[in-house]
């Protein structure tokens, strides 16, 4: 993926018109993707434009031990 702030991602859906995603915000969503291992992400928008990206990340723990998965900081 290019780093170039100037370039935007163009994303059409349903025959609708094309929709502008700044690179910034695309980078922050595959980024929580990414970081992510398991839970959810949800994506606010307001306006046609996205203002939050929010990371619920799911902690399983084993009912036989105290195994668990280290928190990311």
């Amino acid at each position: 993926m290019t780093t170039d702030s100037s370039l935007e991602h163009k994303i059409v859906a349903n025959n609708d018109p094309i929709k502008k995603i700044p690179v910034e915000v695309a980078q922050e969503i595959l980024r929580a993707v990414a970081n992510i291992e398991y839970g959810s992400i949800e994506i606010t928008i307001h306006g046609s434009r996205v203002v939050q990206i929010e990371c619920r990340e799911k902690i399983r723990v084993n009912q036989s031990g105290p195994n668990r998965k280290t928190l990311k900081s």
